[in-house]
């Protein structure tokens, strides 16, 4: 049984952000991954396993190995959505901050 998994659920979780900040780079495979965090391997595997089905990942298999990759299109579309949110709280933290600047505390 193939489940949806959501991205957001998927990065909520720091360990799986861990692992999309060290294949940011460069292509992984689960071991190498897996030696970056002081957690069992099956569980890193969880960890692969959530993340590709997210396609937040992507597998390339070399021989006996698979590489994980970032899928850069998947993340595009989490970073295109969380857009307008980041600039609405840009323009408020901008906003407060003038008001800041202008602010006399009474003596």
């Amino acid at each position: 049984m193939n489940l949806r998994r959501d991205v957001f659920q998927a990065i909520a979780d720091p360990t799986r952000r861990a692992i999309l900040l060290l294949v940011a780079t460069q292509a992984m495979t689960a071991g190498a991954i897996a030696s970056n965090f002081d957690t069992a391997r099956p569980t890193v595997s969880k960890h692969l396993q959530i993340l590709t089905e997210c396609e937040l990942l992507g597998q390339t298999q070399t021989g006996r190995e698979i590489h994980y990759h970032i899928n850069a299109k998947k993340m595009k579309e989490v970073a295109d959505f969380i857009e307008p949110f980041r600039k609405m709280w840009d323009d408020r933290f901008n906003k407060l901050e003038a008001i800041m600047k202008n602010y006399k505390p009474k003596k």
